[in-house]
């Protein structure tokens, strides 16, 4: 009821349907990104499977160059994509696991859509663009955010802390990737 006691009409959601759409995009966004690194020379990626099973979204190895990535890829119409400190910790085990790997690293993807939610169902055009930002490994692991203009903080508490990340060059080129400057 609005406040002159009238019933108003609001969009209806349907909630399955949008967890579905969320789930695929980032399904999409993992399968992108093992594509782009099955595509080169001496690289292999594997999408590990559900969240549920305690694995980082992807695994990726060059066994020439002795370098091992666990990846957390993130996408979304948002402002900003939020990686929990549990995500990271899970990537930073599998890392650390695998010694004989002279480079590891884990590697947070996030990808911003081209199109940014304003609303239920309403969205604007921007920019595409993606950010590859690598754990530093010193840090204790805690929920990190990454904005559309590629900041980070981290959030503890419900408080937004400083908390930069520095930006990783990958070994694919890819035209969205930015830069922090």
């Amino acid at each position: 009821m609005n406040s002159k006691g009238t019933v108003t009409k609001t969009k209806s959601l349907n909630f399955k349907k949008i967890a579905k759409t969320r789930r695929q995009r980032g399904y999409n966004w993992e399968d992108t990104l093992v594509k782009r690194f099955n595509s080169m020379d001496n690289w292999k990626a594997f999408r590990l499977g559900s969240p549920s099973v305690a694995l980082p979204d992807i695994l990726c190895v060059n066994n020439e160059d002795k370098i091992l990535f666990t990846i957390e890829a993130k996408s979304g119409t948002g402002t900003t994509l939020t990686v929990p400190y549990d995500q990271i910790i899970r990537c930073l085990n599998w890392t650390n696991n695998f010694e004989v790997y002279d480079t590891r690293q884990v590697i947070l993807a996030f990808k911003f859509l081209s199109k940014k939610r304003i609303g239920v169902g309403e969205y604007e055009s921007r920019e595409l663009r993606e950010f590859y930002k690598v754990w530093d490994q010193r840090k204790k692991p805690t929920d990190m955010v990454c904005r559309y203009d590629g900041t980070t903080y981290a959030l503890k508490d419900g408080q937004k802390k400083k908390f930069l990340l520095k930006d990783y060059q990958m070994p694919f080129n890819s035209k969205y990737q930015k830069f922090l400057k």
